[in-house]
């Protein structure tokens, strides 16, 4: 009974933060499709999305890790 009380009132491992982030994550991967599929190509911004996404992808993988944990 103690234990199932200390884990209710345990910190929560969910901000409201993460909602924000798997949202940004969505709009840069819907921004570098957008730019790969215009007809006119600006590499500096591809490559620049591309690597925000990955960095966006590897936090969020983080986040859900740690909510799993």
């Amino acid at each position: 009974m103690l234990l199932a009380e200390a884990v209710a009132t345990g910190a929560s491992k969910f901000h409201t933060f993460d909602v924000f982030m798997i949202l940004f994550t969505i709009l840069i991967l819907v921004g570098l499709v957008r730019l790969l599929k215009a007809p006119q190509k600006n590499k500096f911004a591809i490559g620049f999305g591309a690597v925000s996404l990955l960095v966006f992808l590897i936090s969020d993988y983080a986040m859900v890790v740690n909510w799993l944990s």
